[in-house]
């Protein structure tokens, strides 16, 4: 079992569907996690808005700078972050505007590569060693499946652009930061088996669908110290979809 006691952790869309399962998993390896969140109502139902092993912190606009870092800073000893904020839209390309866009950018590229650059300058600040007494730290994104498998992205061009970014820089971050052991990967699943995914396509099988404990699983191994020598990857989570 990972063993992540007491080390920090930010978690970003830790509020989501995806969030969530990521936070448990988190909890159960015994990490202190730290969550961004926008919009208040999003923790009505937020099952672990009462654990003091998660914080908590209102009002961070993750595509603002500024703000990005500040809750980064306020983080004590950051081991890792996983960046599973994001958005999705599908639309014929025609109906597509420069705004549409800009917005897919905004909220996958963008999102991940602040959550990063700030990221990596708290893991840099630390002045502990992380768990087992490992160096550097740890980083994982999220794609998507088109950004490995553009034909998947027909439909969805501003959101398969924008995570084929993610892709690409975490990949090249993970090179530049090699030295540093800031180990960085990337999981690029397919449909995740959601509430909302479920309503949005309702004739569709969800056993097919990748479960987000599953997801979970994974971008815990990759956080943890165990995780020795894995950088650079851009994993596909396909399940049987």
């Amino acid at each position: 079992m990972v063993d992540l006691a007491g080390s920090d952790v930010a978690v970003t869309g830790g509020t989501g569907a995806l969030g969530r399962a990521v936070v448990s998993a988190l909890r159960a390896a015994g990490a202190i996690c730290y969550v961004p969140n926008l919009h208040a109502a999003k923790l009505d139902d937020f099952p672990h808005k009462e654990d003091q092993g998660v914080h908590l912190v209102g009002g961070v606009d993750l595509a603002d700078e500024a703000a990005v870092q500040r809750f980064y800073r306020q983080i004590p000893a950051l081991w890792a972050s996983a960046h599973l904020a994001g958005g999705f839209a599908m639309a014929p390309f025609g109906s597509i505007s420069g705004a549409d866009f800009v917005e897919q950018w905004r909220m996958n590229a963008l999102t991940a590569f602040l959550c990063s650059k700030a990221a990596v300058a708290a893991i840099r600040a630390r002045k502990s060693p992380g768990p087992g007494g490992a160096k550097g730290g740890r980083i994982v994104n999220i794609a998507a499946r088109p950004a490995l498998e553009p034909r998947h992205g027909a439909g969805m061009v501003a959101y398969t652009a924008a995570k084929s970014a993610v892709a690409a820089f975490s990949v090249a971050l993970a090179e530049e930061l090699a030295g540093e052991e800031i180990w960085v990967n990337a999981l690029a699943p397919s449909i995740l088996d959601t509430a909302a995914n479920r309503a949005a396509m309702p004739q569709a099988d969800p056993e097919n669908w990748v479960k987000p404990a599953a997801v979970a699983n994974l971008v815990v191994a990759l956080l943890s110290a165990d995780n020795r020598a894995t950088r650079g990857a851009v994993i596909p989570v396909y399940g049987r979809s």
